[in-house]
C-alpha cells in the first residue's frame, strides 16, 4: 500500500478562518477510513485488543443477519480486516451475499492489499444503493496505486451519489491538495469539517490546506483547538512545506511517496495526485 495525502481513513484539525472554528464538529460511527492525520489511532491500537476478545465471544451468540454484520463492521473498525473476511464468508454462507455485504468485503479486500478482488467487487455494485460508496473504495485504490487523476475523479463521482458523506468530501479535497489545486480543494475540506468536527484527520486536512493556502495562523488555532498531538502538527507542517507553491522561477520538486500499511489508517493519504505522505501515528483505519 502506498501513502495517501489526506490528514480522511481510516479514519488533525484546522480551520479557514477563526470565525468558522466553532462550526467543526462530528465523527462517523461506520468502519471507514481515509486521508489524512489520524489523531485517534494510537487510542484504536490500545483498544483493538480487548476488541478482538470481545468479537471473539460476540461471534458464538450471532442468530440474525443484522447482528452479524454489526459485528462484522465492529472488526472492521478496529482494523480486524483479515479476519472480518473470514466472518464474511461465514455470514453469506448462512444468509447469502448482499450489496452490503458485498460492500464490507469489497473494503476488506482493498485494505488486505487484494486491489483487484475489491475493484472487481466495488463494479459489481453499479446501480446500487451503496454505489457512491463504491466509487469513494475505487478512488482509495486509484490512490493507493498513485493515479492521482483518477483518484479524484472516482472521488467526484461518489460526491455525486453521496453529496453529504464528510469522510469521502475530506478524501477529495486531500487528494485536489494534493494535486496541487488548492482552491479547489477548499469547499469539501470546510464542508466535510464542519460536518465532523470532531474528526481528527478531516480537520488535520482541513488545518494543511490552511497552511498550504498561507492561512497559518487560522491554522494553528484550529490544531489548538482540537489539541493535536505534537506529531500530527509534524506531520501537517511538513506537508505543508511540500505542498507550498514554489518561489517564481523554481522548478517545483516531486511530492514523496506515501507510506500505508494495509489496515492502517493513512493519516495523509492521498489518495490523489502525485504521492501520498502520511500524517499517521500508528495507525488504525476504517472506511475506508
Amino acid at each position: 500500500m502506498t501513502h495517501s495525502i489526506f490528514v480522511a481513513g481510516t479514519r488533525g484539525a484546522t480551520g479557514l478562518a477563526f470565525a468558522l472554528l466553532g462550526l467543526l464538529a462530528g465523527c462517523s460511527s461506520a468502519p471507514r477510513q481515509g486521508y489524512g492525520v489520524s489523531e485517534a489511532a494510537q487510542a484504536q491500537a490500545r483498544e483493538r485488543m480487548a476488541d478482538a476478545a470481545d468479537t471473539g465471544e460476540a461471534a458464538a451468540q450471532l442468530d440474525t443477519q443484522p447482528t452479524y454484520v454489526a459485528l462484522v463492521r465492529r472488526m472492521q473498525g478496529n482494523g480486524l480486516w483479515f479476519a472480518s473476511l473470514a466472518h464474511l464468508d461465514a455470514l453469506e454462507k448462512r444468509w447469502g451475499t448482499t450489496p452490503e455485504t458485498r460492500l464490507l468485503r469489497a473494503d476488506a479486500l482493498r485494505q488486505t492489499g487484494q486491489a483487484a478482488e475489491a475493484r472487481a467487487l466495488y463494479a459489481r455494485l453499479a446501480g446500487t444503493p451503496l454505489e457512491g460508496m463504491a466509487q469513494h473504495g475505487m478512488g482509495l485504490l486509484a490512490a493507493s496505486e498513485g493515479q492521482a487523476d483518477e483518484a479524484i475523479r472516482a472521488f467526484e463521482r461518489a460526491r455525486a451519489l453521496s453529496p453529504t458523506d464528510a469522510l469521502l468530501l475530506g478524501d477529495l479535497g486531500y487528494a485536489l491538495l494534493r494535486a496541487g489545486r488548492t482552491a479547489e480543494a477548499r469547499l469539501p475540506l470546510m464542508q466535510a469539517a464542519q460536518m465532523q468536527p470532531d474528526n481528527a484527520r478531516v480537520q488535520g486536512n482541513l488545518a494543511l490546506y490552511l497552511m498550504v493556502a498561507g492561512e497559518r495562523e487560522a491554522a494553528q488555532a484550529l490544531m489548538n483547538q482540537r489539541q493535536l498531538s505534537a506529531a500530527a502538527r509534524q506531520s501537517i507542517a511538513r506537508q505543508a512545506e511540500e505542498l507550498a507553491p514554489a518561489p517564481a522561477g523554481v522548478a517545483p520538486t516531486a511530492a514523496p511517496a506515501s507510506i500505508a500499511t494495509p489496515g492502517q489508517a493513512p493519516a495523509l493519504q492521498l489518495r490523489s495526485s502525485l504521492a501520498w505522505t502520511s500524517l499517521d501515528e500508528p495507525a488504525a483505519g476504517t472506511r475506508r
